[in-house]
């Protein structure tokens, strides 16, 4: 994390961020099937820019043409994954820590959220009850700006959906602190100026957007 200038609006990734990563559901999947560490990570990882992942992400396909490719790209390299188990791992819990955060940020400072995400919504939508749908979207309707890669077709780490958000929000992308739990996706808001924040640990994470900021959000 970098504090250049003073912080007057605040980005967040969702899932990793709002809600539990799904790293640790794809790796409790890995465990069940007896597959290599990151076996997940690492098919999504192969071809990132043009795989089944980035292609979902963008609504290039439906979510059975996804899964159908998946389980291709999981086949090149000797594995046997569900597709459609894969996108159940996305539904993490909710972190009520950050949505306290996000409360006390709205009275303060214009919000957003830059998220990749699918046509269904945010998480597969597949295995959220009605409430844990209901809890999202108010959430969601927390934000002054959503930018959903499903809907315009590109995606992080692509600098151009963080310009779009920072444009939306009528803000200078040096003025501007942005969370992700990934460092592929803060690398090209730190290039724009960002206060860039990774997310492995939610508390240690407020602490720095606290610093960032200049007041508290517990």
């Amino acid at each position: 994390m970098k504090k250049d200038s003073l912080i007057t609006a605040v980005l967040f990734d969702f899932g990793g961020v709002i809600t539990t990563s799904p790293f640790e559901a794809f790796a409790q999947y890995e465990i069940e099937l007896g597959l290599p560490p990151d076996s997940i990570r690492q098919i999504n990882s192969t071809n990132p820019d043009d795989n089944a992942w980035a292609k979902m992400e963008r609504s290039e396909v439906t979510l059975p043409e996804f899964c159908q490719l998946f389980e291709a790209e999981a086949r090149s390299i000797g594995l046997e994954l569900s597709g459609e188990r894969v996108l159940g791992c996305l539904s993490g819990d909710i972190r009520p820590q950050m949505v306290h955060a996000l409360e006390i940020l709205k009275g303060s400072v214009p919000i957003g959220c830059i998220t990749n995400n699918m046509k269904s919504g945010h998480g597969s939508g597949m295995s959220r009850t009605p409430d844990q749908a209901a809890s999202i979207a108010e959430i969601m309707s927390m934000f002054e700006v959503v930018v959903e890669s499903a809907k315009v077709g590109i995606r992080k780490p692509d600098p151009r959906i963080y310009e779009m958000a920072c444009s939306q929000l009528k803000i200078d992308p040096r003025n501007c602190a942005y969370l992700d739990d990934l460092g592929i996706n803060c690398k090209p808001a730190a290039n724009l100026g960002m206060t860039a924040i990774k997310v492995t640990d939610p508390d240690k994470a407020l602490d720095d957007l606290e610093q960032a900021v200049g007041f508290s959000l517990r």
